[in-house]
């Protein structure tokens, strides 16, 4: 079994900046990608943002240059760094980690990410 807990969402202004992380635990032999998802109401859950074992990474076109995604192999963890928040970024963002062998997918239960003035 697989636990996944993100942190660090929160009320923030436009242009500021929050960090988001998201351990997991239980029982891995490898976590392969790890990677942020978002969805805001209304609309379908969405990419944010994913980064392979190797660090190899990929963002969607509307946080390109504005989020970083690091991860900690040792630590199970995965960051997200966002700057220049915009109201359009507010949502609740979920964690997802993929997990070898086996390939199974596992989710935390989100983190509440609301810009606003």
């Amino acid at each position: 079994q697989v636990q996944v807990v993100e942190s660090g969402g929160g009320l923030v202004q436009p242009g500021g900046s929050l960090r988001l992380s998201c351990a997991a635990s239980g029982t891995i032999f490898r976590i392969m990608n790890m990677g942020w998802y978002r969805q805001a109401p209304g609309k379908q859950r969405e990419l944010v943002a994913v980064i392979s074992r190797q660090s190899s990474t990929n963002y969607a076109d509307s946080v390109k240059g504005r989020f970083t995604i690091s991860r900690d192999n040792l630590k199970n963890t995965v960051y997200l760094q966002m700057n220049s928040l915009k109201p359009e970024d507010t949502a609740v963002y979920y964690c997802n980690v993929f997990v070898a062998p086996g390939g199974n997918s596992y989710w935390g239960q989100g983190t509440q990410v609301t810009v606003s003035s």
